[in-house]
């Protein structure tokens, strides 16, 4: 018998309960997965509200956990008992023991701790595909990104000066701001004191900078439209402030033939080659100390409500983990 979060019908965090559950045996293609610790994110938010949608209720929420492998289906080989791995981008992660495709597990290095596998699949993949598959960025090209202390923030940060990028971030609050600066960000704007579009003109020299990371979403939106050079790319990839209002599509005319795009993670993931490329260009930065991961708040799986609620009141930092 195993334990997992159960959502029956989408609403509040109050919907998440910690029900029983029998795991079979794998079938073809399968692992069963013992899981140690299992990655909190805004997409179980938006899962969760039934802002985004899931295939079928009840259902079982989280896409990203680390843990060990219990047994094999007869045709898996990349992967053996007793091996730790790590897996993003499949549904049902809130769970003590799971079958998860084979496919979709990354072996861990002894470099990586199962907390912090767990709090950087779906958070640095995020990252690597902002930095790295968006748009081209060379070494010395400005970039605003918000949320800066949050979970991908912090990734973000730290790989971006990695790659050479002058990175301007937001944040709210004194502490956040220098968790950002010390992970990496070249300047630091705190929000709740600075109005973001006038110092990201002055840090600029008043020529904005190449793209705007926002996962922030209604609060932030409109007015990062106004923090890009001309030809800029904003990029959307959450809204954790709520939605972003209608856009009239001359808007980008006017503010500079901008560029915008809306990416969603599984659609970067969905192939498995690709997803395993870029899964291993993560591990080998988080193993080498290029990238390191900060776990900032343990919460037992029976308390993922208050996890969520925590997340939601903007309450935490850095990646935030469930362990069984």
């Amino acid at each position: 018998m195993s334990k997992e979060i159960l959502v029956e019908r989408t609403g509040g965090p109050e919907q998440l309960r910690l029900v029983d559950a029998v795991v079979g045996d794998p079938g073809p293609g399968q692992v069963r997965l013992r899981q140690r610790a299992m990655g909190v994110n805004f997409i179980d938010v938006y899962h969760r509200t039934g802002l985004y949608k899931v295939p079928s209720l009840p259902f079982t929420p989280g896409i990203e956990a680390s843990g060990v492998v219990e047994a094999v289906g007869h045709d898996v080989a990349n992967v053996r008992p007793g091996e730790r791995v790590a897996y993003a981008g499949v549904l049902g992660a809130y769970a003590e023991a799971r079958l998860v495709a084979a496919s979709r597990l990354v072996p861990l290095p002894d470099a990586i701790s199962d907390e912090q596998a767990a709090g950087m699949m779906l958070k640095g993949l995020t990252a690597r595909v902002l930095l790295r598959e968006l748009l081209p960025l060379a070494r010395g090209d400005r970039v605003l990104l918000h949320a800066a202390a949050g979970g991908v923030g912090l990734i973000a940060c730290q790989w971006a000066r990695h790659l050479g990028l002058e990175l301007i971030g937001t944040c709210g609050g004194p502490e956040k701001a220098a968790l950002a600066l010390a992970a990496g960000a070249t300047h630091v704007i705190d929000y709740r004191r600075e109005d973001f579009v006038e110092r990201v003109k002055e840090l600029t020299g008043g020529m904005g900078v190449k793209a705007v990371f926002d996962s922030v979403g209604a609060d932030t939106f409109m007015r990062s439209l106004d923090c890009l050079r001309p030809f800029g790319m904003m990029v959307a990839f959450g809204q954790s402030s709520g939605p972003v209002p209608l856009l009239d599509v001359l808007t980008l005319t006017a503010k500079g033939s901008l560029f915008l795009t809306r990416p969603s993670i599984s659609t970067y993931i969905a192939d498995p080659q690709r997803y395993l490329t870029m899964a291993r260009d993560l591990v080998e930065v988080v193993a080498s100390g290029v990238v390191k991961i900060r776990v900032s708040a343990r919460y037992a799986l029976g308390d993922a409500a208050q996890a969520h609620r925590d997340l939601e009141g903007r309450l935490t930092t850095g990646s935030v983990v469930l362990i069984p």
